[in-house]
């Protein structure tokens, strides 16, 4: 959903869910994890920003960028622990970014950890 979102530049996220079929509709729990991420984009991207030296969010590669943000919104959120979240964003980055994209990915999310007070 968030991937469809940022490549059809960040429209109403209903629409895309309504333009992704029945099955992403059926699946709140991602709505809403969408949704939550959509909001908070620039806040997010904030985060992300100050994490990285020389890099603005949006030269991060697409897919790598929505997975700093999920992961950072849960870093925010605080419902799971911080090491699960960073393995997961690792994990999304292996399987749907490029060779470099897990180091990267845990390179950001450490210090944002860190600065939150979650590691």
């Amino acid at each position: 959903m968030l991937y469809a979102w940022e490549l059809q530049g960040r429209p109403d996220l209903r629409e895309v869910v309504h333009g992704l079929g029945r099955g992403t509709r059926e699946n709140a729990d991602a709505v809403r994890l969408a949704e939550a991420v959509a909001t908070d984009v620039e806040r997010l991207d904030h985060q992300v920003a100050e994490a990285v030296e020389h890099w603005r969010p949006e030269r991060i590669g697409v897919v790598e960028r929505i997975v700093l943000r999920l992961a950072v919104h849960e870093l925010l959120v605080g419902t799971a622990p911080a090491p699960v979240v960073i393995d997961e964003a690792i994990r999304l980055a292996r399987w749907f970014a490029g060779p470099r994209a897990p180091a990267f990915v845990n390179g950001v999310l450490d210090p944002i950890a860190r600065r939150l007070g979650r590691l």
